[in-house]
């Protein structure tokens, strides 16, 4: 069995009481990084599990190696932040014990997406999820110019240290457009910043941060 264990997005309180159940019962959890999954669980009392990693740089024998784990044992899969499988390496395995037919359940917990959506103050009925865009540069600038031709909502997110970069990119195929962009949502120093780009810009407290960024309709 394998559980998809939604973990906090930043304060460490922010998490069911059924996550917590799965974590202390489970056999093995399966993150990205052993530091910050046990750092999670220690906050919360558990210890002594057995941690597998799974991220980026795991390759297609990794990850199959773990698939008879998840059928032979009760496993949580976690994220360092947010749910497993969503923009992440967690999404391969999930597809791979569906193959197996290995059960899959979701537990549901903190979610940066609808975090920002919430935050917005405006029916969003309809948005493009993009998510992250190519890093490499002609990739990235491709995509940005095809997502110019969309009119509904879009949302971007991006890894922490292409926060400055992000915003660039903004202010150069969106520069009508008006953003709301979260930072370091549910944290001590969560900043929620509204508007044109160049007042994005201006107002940004930190150079690197964790981040959504919403596009609104044209």
């Amino acid at each position: 069995m394998l559980y998809l264990v939604a973990t906090p997005i930043g304060d460490t309180t922010e998490i069911t009481l059924r996550a917590l159940e799965i974590l202390k019962t489970c056999d093995v959890v399966i993150c990205e990084s052993t530091k910050e999954a046990s750092k999670l669980l220690r906050a919360h009392g558990i210890t002594g599990k057995t941690y597998e990693t799974l991220d980026e740089h795991s390759t297609p024998d990794d990850k199959a190696a773990l698939v008879p784990i998840c059928a032979e044992k009760t496993v949580a899969l976690v994220t360092d932040c947010g749910t497993p499988g969503f923009c992440d390496p967690g999404a391969d395995l999930v597809r791979l014990c569906r193959q197996k037919n290995i059960k899959v359940k979701s537990v549901l917990g903190a979610s940066a997406l609808m975090g920002l959506l919430s935050l917005s103050g405006q029916r969003i009925d309809e948005f493009l999820f993009r998510g992250f865009v190519p890093a490499e540069s002609e990739a990235r600038a491709k995509a940005l110019k095809d997502l110019t031709k969309e009119k509904r909502a879009i949302i971007l997110m991006d890894t922490p240290y292409r926060l400055k970069k992000t915003l660039g990119d903004m202010k150069e195929h969106f520069s009508n457009r008006k953003f709301l962009l979260t930072l370091n949502l549910s944290q001590e120093d969560e900043t929620i910043l509204e508007g044109n780009i160049d007042k994005l810009i201006s107002g940004l407290p930190y150079d690197k941060a964790e981040f959504m960024l919403l596009i609104y309709p044209a």
